[in-house]
């Protein structure tokens, strides 16, 4: 069967940069798609590549829309009962029979598990009945299906007007966020529009406390701990502070902080208990969280934010700061845009202060959609610092100041091609690859 296709675009008769450029910018439709056989990238430069890259991205969340569309109708169709009953079979018994055998052949058919075709029918049903404006981004292309997916499995604990409340605000956010940042995003929205919620399912949850080991091949394992946030931050920290107390023994980071767990565990711990005090050179750890005062006295229940992990309930964030112990430093925001602002002096090595200054505000590497903690990170000067002149520019003070990890500092201080600047009122970082696109990265808004 042949089908003519037309489009807006006209396909010129050599594919050029400018061409895909235009077409990545078109929403998806039956008569774009046709035009994706042309950009085999031939004849493009890098940046009409990645243009193209984009194109079919956008493409591909149009047709995931469809296919959600087309899932969320088989879906209804089995438990509207359809299928006739079996005899002496009640109805929930048959709707459950038919829901198994639908969600299998719906695996088979996409060749999945059968648990993740459940789980692809359930979030096509929300995606159509709760979240049609989510669904509307997909099939634009805007976001992905893993961000639709997300809006739907994170806000199921909601209430339907509390989702949709939730949905509202994202729906402006999402375009711009990758699925990890629309991920924290949509916890903090939940903590902020269910406070009381959060506290009782971090209540239930905290139940569930437990260690896992997993075995893993070459004779490895894995052991960890399921654990509320709060605690979790303050052992991450404490192996983080015990590892920095090692030798430079040709250990890697990552070696280390594994060795500084199972020392402090199975060495440390007997030490203690043999003598009654701990053990020497055990650095103390810090756990920082950043709440507003009034959710810190109690006159308002929104969230707190625990650094390396993201928002937390109101009452953990009293918990850490009424602890014995417990150091509180002010933080002052800007009551326009709601970000963490300071001056401080003017020298290549930043202070202490502002360097704390810098990772409470970014949380994160200011590289977009990288999530490397901002305390894992090398603080980076935006506008290089002037060693001969420093008052000429690239002051070492936070506005000029943003976290980059290892690998994301070393591409802007070593490839010619990425550049970086930062607006300094509200925070973004706008970065321009070899190719010539920008992408941009935002910090959290303490308020929102």
């Amino acid at each position: 069967m042949a089908v003519a296709v037309e489009s807006e675009v006209d396909v010129p008769s050599g594919v050029t940069d400018e061409w895909v450029a235009e077409l990545r910018e078109c929403a998806p439709s039956v008569e774009t798609v046709g035009l994706l056989v042309e950009l085999a990238g031939e004849g493009l430069s890098a940046r009409g590549r990645i243009d193209a890259l984009g194109a079919f991205e956008r493409h591909i969340a149009w047709l995931q829309g469809l296919q959600v569309e087309l899932l969320a109708a088989i879906g209804e169709y089995v438990e509207s009962g359809s299928d006739a009953a079996s005899v002496g079979e009640d109805f929930d018994t048959r709707q459950l029979r038919e829901w198994d055998s639908t969600s299998d052949e719906v695996a088979c058919a996409l060749r999945l598990a059968s648990d993740t075709g459940s789980r692809r029918l359930v979030v096509a049903q929300q995606l159509c009945s709760r979240y049609p404006a989510t669904l509307a981004l997909l099939k634009s292309g805007d976001i992905s299906y893993l961000q639709a997916q997300a809006m739907t499995e994170l806000c199921a604990v909601l209430e339907p007007a509390t989702a949709g409340q939730v949905e509202a605000v994202m729906l402006t956010k999402m375009p711009a966020l990758a699925v990890g940042q629309t991920r924290a995003a949509l916890r903090r929205q939940i903590h902020k529009a269910d406070p009381d919620g959060a506290e009782e399912r971090h209540r239930r949850r905290k139940q569930d406390r437990e260690t896992v080991c997993y075995p893993q091949d070459d004779g490895m394992a894995l052991f960890g701990a399921v654990l509320p946030a709060q605690q979790a931050a303050q052992m991450e920290q404490a192996v983080d502070a015990h590892a920095a107390t090692f030798d430079n023994d040709g250990r890697t980071l990552a070696q280390k902080r594994a060795d500084a767990l199972y020392d402090l565990v199975v060495n440390r711990a007997g030490a203690v208990a043999d003598c009654g005090v701990p053990a020497r050179g055990r650095a103390s750890a810090v756990v920082q969280v950043t709440v507003p005062l009034d959710v810190l006295v109690g006159a308002d229940d929104g969230p707190a934010d625990l650094k390396g992990y993201g928002p937390i309930t109101a009452g953990q964030a009293r918990e850490i700061a009424f602890a014995p112990g417990t150091i509180w430093r002010r933080l002052i925001t800007d009551p326009g845009s709601g970000l963490l602002v300071k001056a401080d002096p003017t020298t290549y090595r930043p202070t202490a202060d502002a360097e704390r200054q810098v990772i409470a505000r970014d949380q994160y590497c200011a590289f977009p959609s990288c999530r490397m903690p901002a305390h894992r990170c090398d603080v980076d000067h935006v506008r290089p610092f002037d060693h001969e002149r420093p008052e000429a520019g690239g002051l070492t003070v936070p506005e000029n100041l943003q976290p980059l990890c290892r690998r994301h500092h070393r591409l802007k201080t070593h490839h010619p091609g990425w550049k970086v600047a930062r607006d300094p009122r509200t925070g973004i970082a706008r970065w321009t690859s070899p190719t010539g696109h920008t992408y941009s990265n935002a910090p959290p808004v303490y308020r929102e």
